[in-house]
């Protein structure tokens, strides 16, 4: 595509997110077929979905990986990404919310807002993404529109408004006025669609007559809505004095107010029965944003720290962009990239500015879902998600720019791993082998870590869940060609401080005529990191001729090494570290010294004063009335905090928080005590003094997982 036929105006990236089970995927499957970007319309159950490629995807019937696919839809060209509903996959959630420019969030009609709901709502609200609205699964028993609505309003505080409305709602066979079609608020008509043709095909009519009274409702709604920010009275006084408004004007109020967040479009439908699928794309052209309708962005000049640099979305500015995922692989490695300015071109050199790295851009592809279904290009443009091969040093969350127009984007922050398995090879020659693959595994996902146990010697692989772990195990045996045992899943633990201390490390050491020299004054202090802010704070306020800038860069180097194996051999968190005070001697002072001296003063100061945390999640359960009891007696003798219990539909749903090291038998247990009519979720939350008994346990065992 030619530079001069590039239109960023026509650019939609648009991300689908979703607790599990809303019909996310289902959704995108609906939409790609529609936009002819697939020729069949594949499902869920039968594994033929496009963005769920992987075998893993196919046989669990969830989305694990998020999926990119770009396709055309109006005028606009559309870089749909496929995220996971599951929280053990959360991360990537998080990075594709970093580089998109509006999402549609799917909810489902009768469950409403759910768990996971809320932590993809909130992820959006971080990155100031526009979204739309889709409510998902009219057609099943309890579908409850206008509930959904009340519940995005309450506990997510949005401001949806509907756009469209559902005719009827439930099933054939379980409803008497079954939902069947829906109600267009702008256009004022009804929309029925052509089962046979799988949706396809439909036909408007007019408004159902014993619908009129609940349409006008509804539409007055959406008025008193947008008049609310009509600061130039495009709309209201020609809607309160009846005269007939313009369709595309209320579109454009509609655009307008969607951008600035203050409100969110409404859809309805059904994936099942192909119901409702084409307005919500026609929603993405008409009220999401373009890469020109963002704020450029902004990040700091690697060499000077202190100066702001931006880029507006513009071919011609100098390159810049974020690598948002790395798909890892035996015959080499792929890297997902948003552009936000400039034009790169394959065989070309960039900059990694966090690594101080030239890199070499060997080739650049459009990816349709599947990592093998590739479509090269020369070169790529501002706006554009592409994916590149031949970067060695770049991770995730990496920036790649010009070295000579440099800037370094804020990295993504992902979520601490909370649960943890040992992991060894088959065979004692596949040693060096796993080694390399767990690096492999680690470089495409954040939230996947894994060490060495100091004391037993095993190695311990770390993630967001079991079902996480599980599937690195597999990948491991079936793209690795790696057999591996794996031990029972263990809790993550993590240390921080109990009180404040000042204390100083030193590194003072003689060997003949050489020697080593360093001393440091650190301040340690408990303190909580907002939401996506690091864990760890290490700064100095040292006077500047104290020390030289080498020798203060090297304490805080060994001051975060240190704090990544506590007293207890866990991450130490939540603590704020501040070099206060220095000296050097000009024959015998290094960084090597000045390193070691900033470890010491981290020992020091966790010695006998830190306090043992263990992670513990938000807890949703959903359970009949008549299972309630014995449900909620369950959970206070697993040391839960019931924090909400109430009603949705016929159900009631049970809020708490609970430490995760009482939740590996949970799925068995609540299957047992409900007769299988239960249903829950969990995702991490925070970490927490864990008691006495478990730090005595620990200590007495020398079990450091």
């Amino acid at each position: 595509m030619a530079t001069a036929s590039y239109d960023l105006t026509k650019i939609r990236n648009l991300g689908i997110i979703a607790h599990i089970d809303a019909g996310k995927t289902t959704t995108t499957e609906h939409v790609l077929y529609y936009a002819g970007a697939t020729h069949r319309l594949g499902a869920v159950d039968a594994g033929t979905t496009e963005t769920d490629y992987d075998e893993q995807e196919k046989k669990r019937g969830i989305t694990i990986y998020s999926a990119c696919i770009p396709f055309a839809w109006r005028d606009c060209t559309i870089n749909l990404i496929d995220t996971p509903g599951h929280v053990d996959f959360t991360a990537e959630v998080e990075r594709s919310l970093r580089v998109l420019d509006g999402c549609i969030v799917v909810f489902d009609a009768q469950k409403g807002v759910e768990a996971q709901s809320e932590t993809v709502w909130r992820q959006a609200n971080k990155y100031n993404v526009p979204r739309l609205v889709f409510v998902n699964k009219m057609d099943v028993v309890g579908a409850d529109f206008a509930n959904v609505l009340q519940e995005i309003q309450e506990r997510l505080e949005g401001q949806p408004v509907a756009i469209t409305i559902p005719i009827g709602s439930g099933s054939v066979k379980d409803s008497p006025t079954p939902f069947r079609g829906i109600v267009d608020l702008l256009e004022m008509q009804a929309l029925y669609y052509d089962a046979e043709d799988k949706g396809k095909a439909f036909r408007a009519a007019p408004i159902p007559p014993e619908m009129a009274s609940e349409v006008q409702e509804w539409r007055d709604r959406l008025f008193d809505h947008l008049s609310r920010h009509d600061d130039q009275d495009r709309l209201t006084s020609a809607y309160l004095e009846g005269r007939p408004v313009a369709v595309e004007a209320i579109r454009q109020v509609l655009r307008e107010q969607t951008l600035r967040g203050q409100l969110q479009p409404v859809f309805c439908g059904s994936g099942r029965e192909h119901i409702g699928i084409q307005p919500l794309l026609d929603a993405v052209t008409w009220y999401l944003p373009s890469p020109l309708d963002r704020p450029p962005v902004t990040g700091t000049n690697p060499r000077k720290p202190d100066k702001e640099e931006k880029r507006k979305p513009d071919p011609k500015e100098p390159f810049c962009g974020l690598v948002f995922k790395v798909v890892a692989d035996p015959h080499g490695e792929l890297f997902y990239l948003r552009i936000y300015s400039g034009t790169p071109k394959a065989n070309s050199r960039v900059w990694n500015p966090g690594h101080d790295a030239k890199e070499l851009v060997s080739k650049l592809y459009h990816i349709h879902a599947d990592p093998n279904n590739r479509e090269e290009l020369s070169q790529a443009y501002a706006g554009d998600i592409v994916a590149m091969i031949g970067l060695k040093e770049t991770i995730t969350g990496d920036t790649l720019c010009e070295t000579q127009h440099p800037i370094l984007l804020e990295p993504i922050h992902f979520a601490e791993a909370v649960v943890s398995r040992s992991i060894e090879p088959e065979s004692s020659s596949d040693k060096q082998r796993l080694i390399d693959t767990l690096n492999l595994l680690k470089r495409e996902d954040p939230t996947f870590e894994w060490r060495v146990d100091p004391e037993t010697g095993q190695t311990l692989m770390s993630g967001m869940g079991v079902l996480h772990l599980e599937i690195k195990q597999h990948r491991m045996e079936r793209d690795f060609r790696l057999q591996v045992r794996v031990g029972k899943p263990r809790v993550s633990f993590r240390e921080t401080l109990r009180r404040p201390v000042e204390v100083e490390g030193e590194c003072i050491r003689q060997a003949g005529t050489a020697g080593l020299f360093a001393k440091v004054t650190v301040a340690f202090e408990p303190f909580i990191p907002t939401r996506g802010e690091m864990p760890i704070h290490v700064n100095s306020r040292l006077k500047p001729d104290m020390l030289l800038p080498a020798y203060v860069t090297a304490a805080e180097h060994g001051i975060k090494g240190a704090l990544q194996s506590g007293e207890l051999g866990y991450p130490v968190i939540n603590v704020q570290a501040t070099l206060i005070k220095g000296q050097m001697d000009q024959e015998m002072s290094n960084d090597v010294a000045f390193q070691a001296a900033g470890a010491d003063a981290v020992n020091k100061a966790l010695k006998d004063n830190f306090v043992l945390l263990e992670p513990v999640m938000r807890l949703e359960v959903t359970v009949p009335e008549e299972y309630l009891g014995p449900v909620t007696a369950d959970l206070n003798a697993r040391r839960a905090e019931i924090e909400q219990l109430f009603t949705r539909g016929k159900l009631r749903v049970i809020e708490a928080i609970v430490p995760l090291a009482r939740m590996f038998d949970y799925s068995d247990k609540v299957r047992s005590l409900s007769q299988g009519r239960a249903g829950w979720t969990m995702e991490p939350h925070a970490y927490r003094p864990a008691p006495e008994e478990t730090l005595r346990g620990l200590l007495g065992t020398g079990d450091l997982e």
